[in-house]
């Protein structure tokens, strides 16, 4: 086959511009690239993008082109969205799908030497209004355009509670013409069979005549071998591919070719990993588990849940998406849940899941809303999920297909259980109750799906009970819940929960003036997409910090809160392996500069968050539940008088590796300066995969406001894990100034502190550092962490002392 790409400078028209423009690209993309549109993150400038939306344009290019005796196809990887598509002025194909690949035969549009085609994109706003007053659709994404399930485009361009309504346009994914030889490879897929230890492979190769067929391997120590197709074989000495911190990720490179007169005619090639990935749903004493299992071996899933990583889509790079992918790594995830409210990544996307050990959780593109019940639109969306599923199949990493997220879960929110023959059931249950698992058995059968996150029993049974299925948590945040409220529930598999931060004041400035520097500022609010969340922040905060007199320091005070929070929550569910099995938080990144529940801003630069999950997401970590007047009375901003409450604290030890471990853990009551009042020390043994919990400590008649304890894990001489914890608000605790200084001496940078200090941020205006740990506790003494990434010019430090 002959692939004649047609990427590259294309043409754009339309109300009233006129300009060349890189493809694959879009409206945004190419006006930007001209200087003929203001950066739509600054300030409120989203508004005057929203408007260029609203017009056609037309793309076009000329390409040479010698006809020969083959058949030839137009391949559009990615048109978004609402398409006409012309080649020398005749018409070739509709598209009203983002998500679809569309591949039309062209060969009796070309002729010998020059042609062109156009691509005539039209706008989706009047498409939507038009086909949402005929068939009014509800959706709980109130942040969102009205009548948005009515079209095939990524949902969150039409605005989300965290996202712009950028509804751009364009060729976004390659689009290229495709001679084909009169044999091709039809199917192409690797079937495996794991039992007692040996590992099988199936060759399954599919071809549109007959040829001959040659399958070749690429081990993962570099050796070749041939296999025969279509038939099975035993890998010898197989290497097993492992989720992140419990194993490697050996992958094969498996190789068919076809040849015709001694030519090769086609190939293909798919990267694989061998193992046995599985989701585990068995009745128990507290309803029914949920949980992956790798090769065997259940596991804790930890991780966060992604969405795109901009809304100009040109710029979402293989290299981009890896770093992101690879802060994960580094912060211990094994699992990344892909939100059903954007797109479907690219292949790349998947290809780092596979090297870094990523699970990936996939919901399909369904989000929030109920959707149409035509056989036009079931058509559609079945073409798409086949396109994707067939290209997305093979990889190692995936784990889970979802099909939608929230749909269940909304209609119980949004409908009495009596209304038992509302149309949407009907809908709900052809769409991803039977036509989804029947495209998925015969795809991609091995892969397990369910039809909606959350999910429970199934078919709307109490998709909220917590005792089955995979939960979505929003009372700490939406409801106004204080963060030890997830102490009291114990969630088979947590797949969202989330608490929201500000970006850095770094990346807060990169989308300001001077003057919207105020959390309550319109510009500070138009780049804050949740009802009134700003001052949500600020109720918090009034519960846990006193209040920040500086803007910079009510940024960082509302990200020490975020961490808070989660760590709150997944060191819970960790206390309770084996009942609770998975802790996915909202979300892992953002697509604009934004308030949001991201851990890594737009710029990728991480919060305290991220550091926290690096630490509470450790394989081997300690924990403590400690007891004081946070946990007992956490309103107590609203108790101005003196009350009892207990003084207590239970430490455990978590093992999240397949390995036993022996250590030391090693607890000391302090006071504000960093004295030990009373300490003390036990000798751990963990057993692989399991959490330890040791005997609840007493402190009774302790003085919290001056008192707090600090605790840590040491395995073979080394400090694996530590932490420490107030038994009071922060706001109340007298700290004392700890005098912060540093020193860098090559990659360490080390804090010297003269008394306790929360959350210490080392931070630089002038560079984006990543470093080993970062917003940590240390006591009165010293800390060193590495610098792994950018050069400390002007650092700044602080901590909880300098919220005031």
């Amino acid at each position: 086959m002959k692939k004649y790409d047609l990427a590259g400078m294309w043409h754009l028209s339309g109300n009233g511009y006129e300009c060349d423009g890189k493809i694959p690209g879009s409206l945004y993309s190419i006006l930007m690239e001209n200087r003929l549109m203001d950066d739509p993150f600054y300030r409120d400038n989203e508004v005057k993008a929203l408007a260029l939306s609203e017009h056609e344009y037309e793309f076009s290019r000329s390409f040479e082109y010698k006809r020969s005796v083959h058949k030839i196809y137009l391949c559009c990887d990615g048109l978004d969205t609402l398409c006409d598509i012309y080649i020398n002025q005749r018409h070739v194909a509709y598209t009203d799908n983002m998500h679809r690949q569309y591949k039309t035969d062209v060969t009796d549009f070309l002729i010998d030497g020059k042609n062109d085609i156009t691509i005539s994109i039209h706008p989706v706003l009047p498409y939507i209004k038009e086909r949402q007053a005929k068939d009014p659709l509800i959706d709980k994404a109130k942040d969102c355009m009205k009548g948005f399930p009515h079209i095939r485009k990524a949902s969150y361009m039409m605005g989300w509670d965290w996202g712009a309504r950028l509804p751009d346009m364009g060729i976004w994914r390659d689009i290229y013409l495709l001679e084909e030889d009169s044999v091709q490879i039809t199917e192409f897929r690797i079937d495996q069979r794991h039992t007692d230890g040996r590992v099988f492979v199936t060759p399954i190769v599919k071809t549109s005549d007959i040829a001959e067929i040659t399958v070749t391997v690429n081990a993962p120590d570099g050796s070749f071998f041939d296999l025969p197709a279509n038939e099975e074989t035993e890998i010898e000495n197989a290497k097993l591919w492992w989720p992140n911190e419990l194993g490697d990720q050996p992958l094969y490179t498996f190789t068919a070719s076809i040849t015709e007169n001694g030519d090769e005619a086609d190939s293909v090639s798919k990267r694989i990993g061998l193992r046995t990935l599985k989701l585990i749903r068995n009745r128990d004493k507290y309803g029914e588990s949920y949980y992956h299992e790798i090769n065997g071996i259940p596991f804790f899933a930890m991780g966060a849940d992604y969405i795109p990583e901009d809304n100009i889509l040109s710029r979402v790079t293989k290299e981009r998406s890896s770093v992101l992918l690879k802060r994960c790594k580094d912060a211990h995830f094994n699992v990344v849940r892909v939100w059903g409210g954007g797109y479907y990544p690219d292949d790349f996307f998947f290809d780092l899941c596979d090297e870094m050990g990523l699970v990936v959780f996939f919901d399909l593109m369904f989000a929030c809303a109920f959707y149409p019940s035509s056989e036009e639109f079931k058509n559609n969306i079945n073409a798409e999920v086949r396109d994707n599923l067939l290209r997305m199949r093979h990889h190692a990493c995936l784990g889970v297909i979802c099909g939608s997220n929230e749909l269940e879960y909304n209609f119980r929110w949004l409908y009495d259980e009596s209304e038992k023959d509302y149309p949407f059931k009907k809908t709900f249950s052809e769409i991803f109750e039977d036509m989804f698992p029947n495209i998925i058995a015969e795809i991609c059968p091995d892969i397990p799906y369910v039809p909606s996150s959350p999910d429970t029993a199934g078919h709307f049974i109490d998709p909220k009970n917590e005792g089955y299925g995979d939960c979505h948590y929003w009372d700490v945040w939406h409801r106004d819940k204080p963060f030890i409220d997830y102490r009291n529930h114990y969630f088979r598999y947590l797949s969202e929960f989330g608490f929201q931060s500000f970006p850095c004041e770094k990346t807060v400035n990169s989308f300001t003036e001077p003057k919207d520097r105020n959390i309550f500022s319109r510009i500070m609010e138009k780049h804050q997409r949740n009802d009134a969340a700003n001052g949500k922040i600020l109720s918090y905060l009034s519960s846990t910090f006193r209040y920040p007199s500086e803007f910079g320091t009510l940024l960082y005070a509302s990200q020490l809160l975020q961490a808070e929070a989660i760590r709150c929550g997944v060191e819970h569910l960790r206390r309770n392996r084996g009942r609770c099995m998975g802790a996915l938080y909202w979300q892992l990144n953002d697509n604009w500069p934004v308030a949001s529940w991201a851990s890594i801003d737009y710029y990728g630069r991480l919060k305290a968050l991220h550091y926290a999950a690096k630490r509470f997401f450790s394989p081997i970590m300690i924990s403590c539940m400690e007891t004081g007047e946070m946990t007992t009375m956490p309103s107590i901003n609203a108790e101005p008088y003196e009350f009892d409450h207990e003084t207590k604290a239970q430490l455990s030890v978590h093992n999240d590796t397949l390995a036993e471990i022996f250590g030391t853990v090693r607890w000391a009551l302090r006071d504000k300066n960093g004295s030990i009042l009373k300490s003390g020390n036990n000798a751990v043994r963990v057993a692989p995969m399991s959490v330890l919990t040791l005997d609840e400590m007493d402190f009774c008649k302790t003085d919290t406001d001056n008192t707090y304890l600090s605790f840590d894990l040491e395995i073979d001489g080394k400090t694996v894990s530590e932490g420490s914890v107030l038994f009071t608000a922060p706001k109340y605790f007298d700290y004392e100034d700890p005098q912060l200084t540093y020193e860098i001496n090559g990659d360490d940078l080390t804090v010297h502190a003269k008394a306790y200090a929360s959350y210490v941020e080392i931070y630089s205006p002038d560079s984006d550092l990543i470093l080993s740990d970062n917003y940590f506790d240390m006591n009165a003494g010293s800390k060193t962490v590495k610098i792994l990434e950018g050069t400390p010019k002007n650092i700044k430090l602080r901590s909880i002392y300098d919220i005031k």
